[in-house]
C-alpha cells in the first residue's frame, strides 16, 4: 500500500487527492497544511469584505472531503525532505512517502525601503487571515495605502472601499493589471476604480516611510494609516532547493513530475508546461493549480495523465466592469469596440493566439479560449467571422461534437 503525501492544503491539493483516487482507492493519503482552515477560494476574500459571502460558502470542497477520500490531514509547517530515506519532516515528527506532491503555492513579495520598520504591521491579502485581520483593522476614518495595483491590490481595493476613508493604490508600472492588460484596456479598469473613489498613482514608487508618509521617487508624499503589500508573489520553492530543479518555480515535465525521484509539485510552486508559449512558466491560477494537481495525483498513482493545454488567462471585474484576457499577445491585432466593450483579438500563423475583452459584453470568450488550446488552423473567412463574434461555426464537426458534447 502507498503512502502518498502532499504538502500544501489550496486548490492544487484537491486535484491531487482526487487524482490519486481515481487509480488507487485505498492507499494512505496524508495533507500538510500550512493554514489550519480546510481548503477554500482564496479570489473570494475579497467579497468577504464586502459582506457578498462568508468562509462558510468559500469552501472548495464540504467538509466530508477529506473524510471521504481517506485523507488525513496534518497542519503545521513542512520543513525538510529526506528525498534517499523518503520522509518529509515537521519538526521532529516525520512522516514516510512513497509519493510525494509539493503544493506549497507562493508568498507575498516585501519591498525594503527606508523607515519601514516604523509602519508596524505590514498587511497582506492572500489568505482567509489576511481578509481577518484587515475587517479587525478598518474603520470608516481609515486611510489605506496599496503597494501594487495587480490583480490581488485591485481585488483588495474593492474589497475595503466601504470599509474604510480612502483607498490609494501606487505602483511602478505605468497601468493597472500590467501583466494581464496593454495601456488602453488598463485604462478602462483605471477610470472604473477612479470613478469608484479610489485614487491610482502609476509610474511612481515608495522610497521611504516617514511619520505615517509614504515618500515616492516623484515626490509624492502620502499618508496612511493601513500599509498593504500586493506587489506581486514568489514561488515557495525552498524545501526542493538542492533535491529537485528550480528557476521561477520548481520545474516540472507535463506529468508535473520534478526532477526528483517519486516528488511532483502542482500549483503556483510550478512551473508547468505553458501550451502558448511552448515553454514551462508559472501560470498562477486557480483552474490550473486543480488541474497540474490532478494530472500529478493520477500519476503519483501509477497512471499516465499528461496536463499539455494550460494557458494563462483571466477573468476578473471590479466595480461591475469585467476584464477577461487569454494567450499572448504578440500577434497582428484586430480590435473592435461595441458601446462599452473594447475586444482585442491576436493572430499569427492563421491562429488566434490571444484576446483582450473589457467591458460589459463578455459573452462566448470560451470559444476564443479553446481556440487558443487547440491552436486550430483558421480560414480567411473564419478569422472574420471571429471579428465580429465568437462562433462554434469556425470549428470543424468533430471539433464541435467534443465542444457540445455529441450535439453539435
Amino acid at each position: 500500500m502507498k503512502n502518498y503525501v502532499i504538502i500544501g492544503g489550496g486548490i492544487a491539493s484537491v486535484g491531487v487527492i482526487e487524482g490519486i483516487r481515481t487509480l488507487d482507492t485505498e492507499g494512505i493519503i496524508t495533507l500538510i497544511s500550512a493554514e489550519d482552515t480546510p481548503v477554500y477560494c482564496r479570489p473570494l476574500i475579497s467579497y468577504y469584505l464586502e459582506g457578498k459571502t462568508d468562509f462558510g460558502k468559500m469552501k472548495y470542497r464540504p467538509d466530508s472531503f477529506y473524510p471521504e477520500n481517506k485523507c488525513q490531514l496534518t497542519y503545521g509547517v513542512a520543513d525538510k525532505i529526506d528525498c534517499e530515506n523518503k520522509f518529509v519532516y515537521i519538526g521532529e515528527k516525520r512522516l514516510p512517502y512513497s509519493e510525494l506532491c509539493i503544493a506549497t503555492g507562493a508568498t507575498p513579495v516585501s519591498i525594503d525601503v527606508p523607515g519601514k520598520e516604523s509602519i508596524g504591521t505590514v498587511y497582506h491579502f492572500m489568505t482567509e487571515a489576511d481578509a481577518t485581520a484587515l475587517k479587525e483593522v478598518l474603520t470608516p476614518e481609515k486611510r489605506v495605502l496599496i503597494c501594487g495595483a495587480g490583480l490581488i491590490g485591485l481585488k483588495c481595493a474593492e474589497g475595503i472601499k466601504n470599509l474604510c476613508g480612502s483607498v490609494t493604490v501606487i505602483d511602478l508600472a505605468n497601468r493597472v493589471l500590467s501583466s494581464i492588460l496593454d495601456v488602453d484596456t488598463a485604462k478602462l479598469i483605471e477610470d472604473k476604480l477612479t470613478e469608484n473613489g479610489i485614487s491610482v498613482v502609476l509610474n511612481d514608487k515608495i522610497t521611504a516611510f516617514k511619520d505615517g508618509v509614504a515618500v515616492t521617487a516623484n515626490g509624492q508624499e502620502i499618508p496612511f494609516d493601513v500599509y498593504i503589500e500586493a506587489i506581486g508573489v514568489r514561488p515557495n520553492v525552498a524545501l526542493v532547493k538542492g533535491i529537485a530543479d528550480t528557476n521561477r518555480g520548481i520545474l516540472t515535465d507535463k506529468r508535473m513530475a520534478t526532477s526528483a525521484p517519486c516528488i511532483y509539485a502542482a500549483g503556483d510552486c510550478a512551473e508547468g508546461y505553458d501550451s502558448s508559449t511552448g515553454k514551462n512558466g508559472v501560470l498562477a491560477l486557480l483552474p490550473n493549480a486543480y488541474m497540474q494537481g490532478f494530472a500529478a495525483g493520477v500519476n503519483m498513482a501509477g497512471g499516465d495523465k499528461v496536463y499539455d493545454d494550460a494557458i494563462p488567462m483571466n477573468a476578473i471585474g471590479f466595480f461591475g466592469l469585467h476584464a477577461l484576457s487569454a494567450g499572448r499577445y504578440d500577434g497582428e491585432l484586430f480590435e473592435t469596440h461595441v458601446g462599452n466593450t473594447v475586444k482585442r483579438l491576436y493572430f499569427k500563423d492563421d491562429r488566434l493566439i490571444g484576446f483582450m475583452i473589457v467591458g460589459d459584453d463578455v459573452q462566448g470568450t470560451g470559444i476564443y479560449t479553446d481556440l487558443i488550446r487547440r491552436k486550430l488552423p483558421l480560414s480567411a473567412e473564419a478569422i472574420e467571422v471571429l471579428k465580429v463574434s465568437p462562433s462554434l461555426s469556425v470549428f470543424d464537426k468533430e471539433a464541435r461534437k467534443t465542444i457540445l458534447g455529441g450535439n453539435a
